[in-house]
C-alpha cells in the first residue's frame, strides 16, 4: 500500500539531502521519479543553473516546478501513464496549497504511487505553513529530520534575520534565502532572539 509521508525540520537539517539520497536509491534499483519543487525557490535559476533541487552540500538534481496553481494530481497520473512511476517527491513541501497536499494523498491512496514530501513546518515567526499543518494532519508517516542550534539542542525553529544578522519579527511569511536569511535555533534561543 502506497503511503504519504512527510518528512519535516527546521533549516539545514538536510531535508534536500534525505530527498536526494531517497531518489537515488529508487534510481539504482531501477525506478522511476518524479521529483517537484516550489517555483517561489528559482536560486538556482538565478544563479544559472538547471538544477532545481540542491541540497547544502552540494547534491542537486532537476525537478518540476509547482505553483499555486499546479495539478499535482493530473500531471503525475499523466507521466504515470506514460510510463509507471515507482516514487513522487516534493522538495519545500510547505509551499504546497492545502489542495495539493490532498492531491498527493489521492496519488498514495487512488493511485498507488508512494509520495514523499519535505518541508518546513514552521515559518520565521513560529507559525504552521499551510502546507505543513496539512500534512501533519494527515500524512501516513511522520518523520522528523533534526539539526542542531549553536547550543547543541535540537534546532526545531527558523530564525529570519537581516544583512546585519539582527532577528527579524516581520514581513511576509514566505521569504526565500539560505544561511544569510535564515538560522536555526532551539526554542528557547528563538523565543530569545524575538525578545519573547
Amino acid at each position: 500500500m502506497a503511503k504519504l509521508y512527510f518528512y519535516y525540520a527546521s533549516m539545514n537539517a538536510g531535508k534536500s539531502t534525505t530527498l536526494l539520497q531517497a531518489n537515488f536509491n529508487y534510481h539504482e534499483r531501477g525506478m522511476r521519479t518524479m521529483l517537484w519543487t516550489a517555483e517561489v525557490d528559482n536560486r538556482s535559476e538565478a544563479r544559472g543553473e538547471t538544477h532545481a533541487i540542491e541540497s547544502r552540500i552540494g547534491l542537486h538534481a532537476g525537478a518540476h516546478r509547482f505553483s499555486p496553481d499546479t495539478d499535482l494530481l493530473g500531471k503525475v497520473q499523466a507521466a504515470h501513464a506514460v510510463e509507471p512511476l515507482s516514487c513522487v517527491l516534493v522538495d519545500e513541501a510547505q509551499f504546497l496549497t492545502p489542495a495539493q497536499v490532498w492531491q498527493c494523498a489521492d496519488l498514495a491512496d487512488r493511485v498507488g504511487i508512494p509520495v514523499l514530501c519535505y518541508g518546513l513546518r514552521t515559518d520565521f515567526r513560529g507559525e504552521l505553513f499551510a502546507g505543513a499543518a496539512l500534512l501533519l494532519g494527515i500524512a501516513d508517516s511522520l518523520i522528523e529530520l533534526k539539526a542542531v542550534c549553536h547550543c547543541g539542542r535540537k534546532a526545531s525553529m527558523n530564525l529570519r534575520v537581516d544583512a546585519e544578522g539582527q532577528a527579524v519579527n516581520e514581513g511576509a511569511q514566505t521569504e526565500i534565502g539560505g544561511n544569510d536569511r535564515y538560522v536555526a535555533l532551539c526554542r528557547r534561543h528563538f523565543s530569545e532572539a524575538l525578545g519573547r
